[in-house]
């Protein structure tokens, strides 16, 4: 205890204590080490100033991309919770249990119906915070009600991907969705819907390998890791260094495997004039920016 203690009068050093600042008061932009005023967040839709696109949620998503944020769910059917009794240093349903309590939703796939500039789409969203947007029998039976709500109403169908791959604690059973999904998707073309992918960060292994090459046309989002075996593999594989921004988006774009990268604030009117022109029906700018969105339920 110092002398300024001793006389500073009592009740004083509570009124000037020091306060914690909030561990999420700031974000750090992996792009530039730039400091972003979290806040300030919502109002950029997610993309620092230095021009990184973050990581979002099902519900951020969908917000960002339907006119006024306004769109229904809908429901994905329930399937077996852990059909092999895996376990490796944790029970699966205990690793299922923590990602439903972290991101709040069932599994990696949420569903919207919305309209993208007057064109009501069926919009399927893939969450890489739900251990890792694995490919699992849920995921699979997501995309697969999607497709069939798309086909039962005559709507176009958006998928927004990021996916670390397949499901290992389903075996054999996640890998089956990849001829699963592939049907879905054919099933949208036999009906003549277009079915466009938004391929984000990151988008890799059996995702990359089914659906999310399958569209009628493929976007991306700026920086995104787009592939089937990261970097690091290909290079302890091969033994050589891969050319910079190797499996990014602008590469991939470059080489001709997707058709364009496209920021977030432009994805909206980017989509509306894709399916203007697939469904031949006119688009209408919405009436005001997204916010305050209202979610029903189907």
């Amino acid at each position: 205890m110092n002398w300024l203690t001793k006389i500073t009068p009592p009740g004083v050093k509570s009124i000037f204590s020091k306060k914690d600042t909030p561990d999420n008061l700031w974000t750090k932009c992996p792009k530039s080490n730039e400091m972003v005023f979290t806040a300030d967040l919502p109002g950029l839709l997610h993309v620092t100033p230095a021009g990184h696109h973050m990581r979002i949620g099902p519900k951020l998503r969908m917000e960002y991309t339907f006119d006024e944020g306004n769109f229904e769910t809908v429901a994905i059917p329930d399937v077996a919770k852990d059909p092999l009794k895996f376990k490796d240093d944790q029970k699966y349903v205990d690793r299922l249990k923590k990602a439903r309590t972290k991101t709040g939703d069932d599994d990696a796939m949420s569903i919207g119906v919305g309209n993208i500039h007057g064109i009501r789409t069926v919009v399927l969203v893939q969450n890489f915070s739900f251990m890792g947007g694995s490919l699992g029998m849920a995921a699979g039976e997501g995309l697969i009600t999607a497709a069939q709500y798309a086909v039962a109403n005559k709507l176009p169908m958006v998928v927004f991907t990021a996916a670390g791959g397949a499901r290992m604690q389903e075996g054999a059973l996640s890998l089956m969705q990849m001829p699963r999904t592939t049907i879905a998707v054919q099933e949208l073309r036999e009906n003549g819907l277009p079915y466009i992918v938004v391929l984000c960060d990151p988008t890799t292994g059996g995702v990359t390998a089914s659906y999310a090459m399958l569209g009628d046309i493929h976007l991306a989002e700026p920086g995104a890791l787009i592939c089937f075996a990261g970097p690091r593999v290909i290079e302890d594989t091969i033994r050589e260094k891969l050319p910079e921004g190797f499996q990014r988006a602008e590469y991939l774009e470059e080489k001709g495997m997707i058709d364009r990268v496209v920021a977030r604030k432009d994805m909206p009117k980017t989509l509306a004039n894709l399916l203007s022109v697939l469904m031949q029906t006119p688009a209408k700018a919405p009436k005001s920016d997204n916010s305050d969105a209202a979610i029903e339920t189907v």
